[in-house]
């Protein structure tokens, strides 16, 4: 997971630009104009004390972030460009930063909580693997909290910041990551999972469109002029978060009656990731979560992927049953108090 940001709003890029099209990276070192100064010894920017070469990152860094990041992330290697897009990308209320080291051989993403005022969160952190064991992660992860404690964080969650989030928390899988947060005093505090749906089976819903037309229920693909109205039953039935997922997927559907929505699924709000999906009380029972989920896993297949992830999954049984989905990736949730 990875920090950075400058203020509500605002982070290492302006708004329009995308990490990976850039200029070449700058070379290491303190940019001109980025309002890093010396104050007795140990440079400072933004709340962050320049710890071991670490820095804040600008707009020339956004390519090289990517290439750290592609990697560090053995397990995620070809959506870990991706991810740091999206990252850069958070809601525009969001207080965002991104750190790197000066040799280039380490970025750390960090946010504020926007439901907890006193929760910050780090929502990637990465190293070559070839520069671990220097110290660059716990000189990485101590300056995301130094940022963080500069707006008013009293606790550092190593825990997905909803809606824009790489991970619910630390995979299991990534166990330098997890001994480093432990050596550093933080907390396990819950534990969450992802199910992997495979897309080459068979992922039909024409009898259950048939079944559903019946009952005056229609399934439709959102089109952007729909995305509106979905976000806002979302937000309504759920809350703002999934509201925001909902605008910002790659696919949305939705089912309707009589001109009321009842439920809908997207994916790829969160690269390649299934999610989020919710019916109304008036449609449970009717089949709509089904036909929402195929219908949207078909989109993901269409688009060329073989398996999807279903992202911080509470309902096993349902995507067990209506996909023959399984649990897979295991996620520690992690917390420190900052105080």
């Amino acid at each position: 997971m990875s920090p950075l940001g400058n203020g509500p709003g605002t982070g290492p890029w302006s708004a329009g630009e995308t990490p990976g099209r850039r200029k070449a990276p700058e070379a290491p070192g303190v940019r001109e104009g980025s309002g890093i100064r010396e104050r007795s010894g140990v440079r400072e920017a933004s709340g962050v004390r320049e710890r071991s070469g670490v820095r804040e990152a600008g707009a020339a860094d956004a390519a090289v972030l990517a290439d750290i990041a592609g990697a560090a992330l053995v397990h995620d290697a070809e959506e870990a460009a991706s991810l740091v897009a999206r990252l850069a990308a958070p809601p525009a209320h969001r207080s965002w930063t991104a750190l790197v080291t000066c040799g280039l051989d380490g970025v750390a993403f960090a946010s504020m909580s926007a439901r907890d005022p006193h929760a910050g969160h780090i929502d990637l952190l990465a190293v070559r693997p070839e520069a671990r064991g220097t110290g660059l992660g716990r000189a990485l992860l101590t300056a995301a909290e130094d940022w963080l404690r500069a707006r008013g964080a009293t606790e550092a969650r190593l825990a997905g910041n909803p809606p824009c989030y790489a991970w619910p928390g630390v995979d299991v899988r990534y166990t330098e990551a997890a001994c480093l947060a432990e050596s550093l005093g933080y907390e396990r505090y819950r534990v969450a999972w992802n199910m992997t749906a495979d897309l080459t089976g068979d992922l039909s819903v024409d009898a259950d469109l048939a079944r559903l037309a019946d009952s005056g229920v229609t399934v439709h693909a959102a089109a952007p002029g729909d995305r509106a109205a979905v976000s806002a039953f979302a937000e309504e039935h759920w809350n703002a978060n999934w509201a925001w997922e909902a605008e910002q997927a790659a696919g949305c559907h939705y089912a309707v009656r009589e001109g009321e929505i009842l439920g809908f699924a997207a994916w790829g709000s969160r690269p390649s990731w299934f999610g989020p999906m919710g019916t109304a009380p008036a449609a449970r029972g009717l089949g709509v979560g089904r036909v929402l989920v195929r219908r949207c896993l078909a989109e993901q297949r269409a688009a060329g992927m073989s398996s999807a992830q279903i992202g911080w999954v509470g309902p096993l049984r349902f995507y067990a049953r209506a996909v023959g989905a399984h649990a897979e990736r295991v996620f520690w949730l992690y917390r420190r108090d900052l105080l």
